[in-house]
C-alpha cells in the first residue's frame, strides 16, 4: 500500500490494481520502460482531453489503456500472441497519434512492451507488418497504417 504522503495511489496487495475513492482500477504494467510509460501516460491524457470536444477520440483513449496494459489481456497472466500483437498495433497507434504526422514507431520499440513474453521482437514485427501490410517492415508511420487500423 502507498504512503498517503507519497502521491501515488493505493494498491491491492498483489499490485495488480490501484485504488481510487474504493475503487478497484487495473494498474499500468510496471515493466513498460519509464520513458515509454510516460508517452504513453502522456498520449493517454491527450486523448481523454480530446473526447471532451470530439466523441469520436474514444478509440484514442482506448488504445492508450491497452497499450498500458489497463484494459485488454492482463499483464500479470500469460497472454496470447493475439492478445500481445493487439497490445502493440495499439500502442503503436497511441504512439504515433501523440507523436503527429512526422512520428515514426520502431518493432524494437514496440517489443519492450512485451517484455518476458520470449518473442518479444516477432510479436512486434507480426504488429507492424499487419498494421502496414509490408512484410519485413521495420517500423511504422502514420501514413503507413492501414485504413481498418485507423
Amino acid at each position: 500500500m502507498a504512503d498517503a504522503d507519497d502521491g501515488d495511489p493505493e494498491r491491492t496487495p498483489s499490485g495488480h490494481h490501484i485504488v481510487v475513492n474504493g475503487r478497484r482500477w487495473r494498474a499500468t504494467d510496471p515493466s513498460i520502460p519509464e520513458p515509454l510509460r510516460a508517452e504513453l501516460v502522456s498520449a493517454l491524457m491527450a486523448a481523454r482531453r480530446a473526447v471532451r470536444t470530439d466523441g469520436g477520440a474514444r478509440p484514442a483513449v482506448h488504445d492508450a489503456k491497452v497499450a498500458l496494459g489497463e484494459r485488454g489481456e492482463p499483464w500479470w497472466e500469460p497472454t496470447t500472441p493475439e492478445g500481445r500483437v493487439d497490445r502493440l498495433q495499439r500502442a503503436a497507434r497511441a504512439l504515433l497519434r501523440h507523436r503527429g504526422d512526422d512520428g515514426i514507431v520502431t518493432v524494437e520499440e514496440l517489443a519492450t512492451l512485451s517484455p518476458g513474453s520470449g518473442v518479444e521482437v516477432a510479436d512486434a514485427r507480426r504488429a507492424v507488418e499487419e498494421l502496414t501490410g509490408a512484410v519485413g517492415a521495420n517500423a511504422v508511420r502514420c501514413a503507413d497504417i492501414r485504413t481498418e487500423y485507423r
